[in-house]
């Protein structure tokens, strides 16, 4: 519970007997003695007071009007996407190879090898991302670091890197026990260990320090590669071929199998296939052949084929009777008997684009390793997605949020709302502010 945010929410409404109320809901999670917790409340509201109307404009925050809830962030939908659009534009153009405009999971810059600091000769580059925590895992600290480090590493292959360390960062609730933190590394280092990659350094905090009571458990896993090659999404070219490795999910598949106690489900998640497929890769250099590499999590395969036409303005045409074998049979079953669409969640499959030449030698190496891939579809002229589905095309758009996993989620929805077009108008005005506030602040810190 965030005690600060109550206290700022009471505070503008003017809230009568506010001390009580807060003193209330701090004994409803501490333990601690009543004038303890009235302290407490005492203080909080003290220090929510003082914050309230912040001034000046390095202190005065940006806002839309627009709640993350209501516009989706975090969902891996339309509004998801859109959102991330616009942080590329806070973000603006880098001299990066591949930086956050490109709607690729990591980012990657170009280092010049020994010797050659005018940028001759061959290339080398540093492959940098990092993935936060499933939400819906606090409870499970190991499946979180699991499933985070495996999304992080994941994220370097498909640039064509090799990952060779990870760095991770946990925050843990006032009331948190501290055995959450080492059951949480030791899934990420269960990762680390499986896959040879080290986890070297990190941070660990406190949600919120005191304002924030209670068990919640977040953080993030980055990790860090080098390439010679890449297979940015940008490559895409129409006559390719689109590839996938089977898939059996992660944090959002194992949420789902919690959630709906069909826990015997998560079992299922935890391996290393897609690590295993892209090590194949690696090994018979084949990186250098696909133009393009995802793992299919943002809002599935229709959350990612929407990323890459954006990106590489090309078509994307899947082929359902060629999807659906590669998606682990239990998940699949799991799936089903909960009504949620297999193509519009994280199944952690490998996606390849690559020109047809290269599909059997693809296809053949990673089989070697036991891990099932087949042909999926193919890349057209034009736009956007579709899937052919018993000989019929229909529309493969991504909904406003991704597939409703859980009982909260199927409540909360998918569809998109009436207002959207005018959320995304007072989001587009945040952006731009942000912007302006950026600029000003970098013009007043040279002494322009």
């Amino acid at each position: 519970m965030d005690i600060e945010g109550y206290a700022k929410r009471g505070l503008l409404r003017g809230e009568p007997d506010l001390e009580e109320k807060l003193t209330d809901r701090i004994l409803e999670i501490k333990n601690i003695s009543g004038s303890r917790a009235q302290a407490i409340a005492r203080a909080t509201i003290i220090e929510a007071g003082a914050t309230l109307h912040p001034t000046g404009e390095i202190t005065a925050p940006v806002t839309s009007g627009v709640t993350m809830g209501e516009f989706g962030v975090g969902s891996r939908g339309a509004g998801d996407f859109y959102t991330h659009e616009k942080i590329a534009e806070v973000i603006g153009k880098t001299d990066a190879v591949v930086d956050s405009s490109h709607l690729d999971d990591s980012g990657v810059v170009r280092v010049p090898v020994s010797g050659e600091a005018d940028g001759s000769g061959a290339d080398r580059y540093v492959v940098l991302n990092i993935d936060g925590t499933h939400s819906r895992l606090s409870d499970f600290p190991f499946l979180a670091g699991f499933h985070v480090a495996r999304a992080a590493l994941r994220d370097i292959y498909v640039m064509g890197a090799r990952p060779i360390a990870m760095l991770s960062d946990i925050h843990l609730a006032d009331d948190g026990d501290v055995g959450k933190i080492f059951d949480h590394v030791a899934g990420i280092t269960a990762v680390a260990e499986l896959t040879d990659v080290p986890l070297i350094t990190g941070s660990t905090l406190r949600i919120g320090g005191d304002m924030v009571i209670g068990e919640r458990m977040t953080g993030g896993v980055g990790a860090v590669g080098i390439a010679s090659d890449l297979t940015a999404r940008i490559d895409a070219s129409a006559g390719d071929l689109i590839l996938m490795t089977e898939g059996a999910g992660g944090g959002t598949i194992s949420t789902a199998a919690l959630y709906y106690d069909m826990h015997e489900v998560v079992d299922e998640t935890i391996n290393i296939k897609f690590i295993d497929a892209c090590e194949a890769l690696i090994a018979a250099d084949l990186p250098k052949r696909i133009h393009a590499m995802t793992d299919v999590t943002n809002g599935g395969v229709r959350g990612d084929a929407k990323e890459i036409s954006r990106t590489a303005r090309v078509k994307l045409r899947f082929f359902e009777d060629k999807l659906r074998p590669l998606v682990n049979s239990h998940v699949l079953s799991m799936l089903e008997t909960l009504e949620i669409d297999y193509l519009g969640v994280s199944l952690d499959a490998l996606l390849m684009i690559a020109p047809p030449d290269a599909a059997d030698d693809i296809m053949d190496a990673i089989r070697a390793r036991g891990v099932a891939v087949d042909v999926v579809g193919v890349v057209c002229e034009g736009t956007g997605a579709e899937l052919v589905r018993d000989g019929e095309v229909c529309d493969f758009s991504p909904r406003f949020r991704e597939s409703a996993y859980t009982p909260i989620k199927r409540l909360v929805g998918d569809e998109t709302p009436e207002d959207y077009g005018p959320m995304q108008a007072a989001i587009d005005r945040a952006a731009e502010e942000a912007v302006r506030k950026k600029e000003r602040v970098v013009a007043r810190v040279r002494g322009l």
